[in-house]
């Protein structure tokens, strides 16, 4: 949602929207960085903890957004953001493989990309009608907070389900 709305975020808060354009291509940059990063990442640790870590930090970047209406701190949260979400849908392609059939891998995967485009597209849309309706933007991020949360709900409980399975197959063993 920040790439969305960031240019018209600075342009409200007086800095204009060659420094907006500015600050997005900033974000833009620092998820060029985060795409190679993650995957980097995530053939260490797998595509659950990975995806766990990037959708941390960009709630986390989210979170910053609230507070912050000065230049740097925008530029810093941009950064931030960028560093964190352009991790985040690569990892979807390397968790279908890990537990999914591979016969099956084309065809999930893109049902999870158009679902992620979606809800990129309604996040956006969401955000300007939030915004239309308040004023603002914080009632906005505070929404994207939420859904970011349940993902990360979700994430977890992806992630300790194959511990259940390790542990029920070692009592089933015993």
């Amino acid at each position: 949602m920040p790439q969305v709305h960031l240019v018209a975020l600075c342009s409200d808060l007086g800095f204009g929207v060659a420094v907006g354009a500015e600050m997005l291509s900033l974000m833009l940059a620092c998820g060029i960085i985060s795409r190679l990063g993650f995957g980097l990442l995530a053939d260490r640790i797998g595509g659950v903890p990975t995806l766990m870590l990037g959708s941390l930090l960009q709630t986390l970047a989210l979170v910053l957004y609230l507070p912050s209406d000065g230049l740097v701190s925008l530029y810093l949260v941009s950064a931030v953001f960028g560093l964190s979400q352009g991790g985040i849908v690569p990892s979807y392609a390397l968790i279908i493989r890990e537990y999914l059939p591979a016969r099956e891998a084309g065809t999930r995967i893109g049902a999870v990309m158009m679902a992620t485009t979606f809800g990129m597209a309604l996040g956006g849309w969401l955000t300007g009608e939030i915004f239309d309706w308040t004023g603002s933007y914080q009632a906005a991020l505070l929404n994207g907070i939420s859904w970011n949360i349940l993902n990360m709900i979700l994430i977890g409980l992806l992630w300790i389900q194959p511990m259940r399975l390790k542990l029920r197959e070692a009592s089933s063993t015993a």
